[in-house]
């Protein structure tokens, strides 16, 4: 969990300004939603996080 949430410091919250909270909160949903879907690791095979569960649990 710390790693994610220093990635999620690192990679939404500095590069980002928000005009409310409601602002932040549509951010983080749609910065959440990448980590798990879109975003690629090397440590998973190249694969996104759902990617590699779905590959793991087909086998």
């Amino acid at each position: 969990m710390e790693s994610f949430f220093g990635t999620l410091k690192s990679e939404f919250f500095y590069l980002n300004k928000f005009a409310d909270i409601e602002d932040m909160k549509r951010g983080l949903r749609r910065y959440i939603h990448y980590y798990n879907h879109q975003r690629i690791k090397l440590k998973l095979n190249g694969l996104s996080p759902v990617q590699y569960r779905i590959q793991a649990l087909a086998c």
